[in-house]
């Protein structure tokens, strides 16, 4: 989300930055600059943002991952000592 937020901050410098620099001849072609710098902004936040959930979804399927495996040796752990305890009774 940060990455996002920044990539559309810079975004929006850049088209403050261009506006004020460029001299054009026409409003026109100045407005499809500013359209495509706006598209490409937005693509690029679309893309942060996807790469972002992408991360965290990833992250989190390892997270549940580890777990399973953590509580999968506990279970045969607890088998195996009870197992003991019953071959010791015997």
């Amino acid at each position: 989300m940060k990455k996002s937020l920044f990539v559309a901050a810079i975004a929006a410098i850049s088209l403050v930055a261009c506006k004020k620099g460029d001299a054009t001849e026409t409003k026109t072609d100045s407005l499809k600059v500013e359209g495509d710098s706006t598209l490409n902004a937005i693509d690029s936040t679309k893309t942060a943002a996807v790469d972002s959930i992408k991360t965290n979804a990833n992250a989190a399927v390892d997270s549940v991952k580890t777990e399973a495996k953590n509580a999968k040796e506990e279970v045969k752990t607890e088998v195996k000592n009870e197992v003991k305890k019953e071959e010791v009774k015997k």
